[in-house]
């Protein structure tokens, strides 16, 4: 992608945003789901812990996609076509920008592919031009959730941004003071505040600024972030990963955790999760969470540390 391939106006992606978003409210087309949040502390990091207030309208749609699926075969792809009224710009002549339909924080906002593209992908230069581009554009928390083990329920490839701070009464990101803490060696780094497997890298500050240049060097921390949590794929031909992953991605740093189970006791657990942000159905769930604590649950669906199970650590321990 060369820079008169980029298809928007730097500095209007986020009134766009705004506006569509206006818009898409009031015809009906944007449906947010109400929820209501606790913060739940555990050592180093005030976990947020939203709660559903009202999960019919999403579990409606779910109903008729699978309806859909039974009468034609086919899995539905909300991305293509996509509906209008939900898009907010063009990015480049691989990427737009669209709503989350079904959004529990304002101003969700997905980075999807024109053409068909498996969520299990690999990412790819495109893909880093075009986040490099939003996140030029206001300062937001971006995440991929690689795999249906990692969260995803979309096989059309997606990236997705949020705004920062996540809530006006906490922190910008949940787990920031827990990245604080990373060592680092080789460009690699971990934080003894995870008891996961996981892998670090911090960002060259010019990326955003001038994100065709530089989505290169971020694609190659992409792919020695995965390598580091065991998640390769030798010379990356075949395009696709070799295991479930989350990323985590913002203006400074980029975060790779390698999965190992969708769920703990019916909580989902997606990127967010591991920003420190939950998502639970009702009051019994929340529950869970405060019994078995934030960071337990984390472990659980992550990858063990390499040193834990006594294998050999590609990276490096704090």
């Amino acid at each position: 992608m060369s820079q008169n391939q980029l298809l928007f106006t730097p500095g209007t992606l986020w009134e766009k945003l705004k506006q569509q978003t206006e818009y898409a409210l009031e015809c009906g087309a944007l449906q947010p789901i109400p929820t209501e949040y606790e913060f739940v502390q555990q050592d180093n990091i005030r976990f947020l812990v939203r709660i559903l207030s009202n999960l019919s309208r999403k579990d409606e749609a779910t109903k008729q996609q699978k309806k859909n699926k039974a009468e034609t075969g086919k899995d539905f792809n909300p991305f293509l076509p996509y509906e209008q009224d939900l898009f907010v710009a063009d990015i480049s002549k691989t990427h737009l920008c669209l709503l989350n339909k079904y959004n529990v924080v304002d101003n969700h906002l997905l980075i999807v592919t024109r053409e068909f593209e498996e969520q299990e992908n690999l990412l790819n230069l495109q893909d880093f031009q075009a986040l490099g581009c939003c996140m030029g554009e206001f300062d937001g928390l971006a995440f991929y959730n690689a795999g249906k083990v990692a969260g995803a329920s979309q096989r059309h490839k997606h990236l997705q941004m949020i705004p920062l701070p996540m809530v006006f009464d906490g922190e910008r990101i949940p787990i920031e003071r827990a990245i604080a803490t990373a060592r680092f060696d080789n460009g690699i780094g971990v934080t003894s505040d995870f008891p996961f497997q996981h892998a670090l890298a911090k960002l060259d500050s010019g990326w955003i600024n001038s994100p065709v240049d530089y989505a290169g060097e971020i694609l190659a921390s992409y792919f020695a972030l995965l390598k580091a949590v065991g998640i390769e794929d030798g010379d990356h031909k075949s395009g696709k990963q070799s295991g479930d992953y989350n990323l985590l991605v913002t203006r400074e740093w980029m975060l790779v955790v390698a999965r190992s189970h969708e769920s703990f006791k019916s909580i989902s657990v997606n990127s967010l999760g591991f920003a420190g942000a939950l998502l639970v159905k009702d009051r019994e769930q929340m529950k869970i969470i405060k019994e078995h604590k934030p960071l337990n649950i984390l472990r659980d669906v992550a990858r063990r540390r390499r040193t834990e199970s006594g294998g050999p650590s590609h990276i490096m321990s704090a």
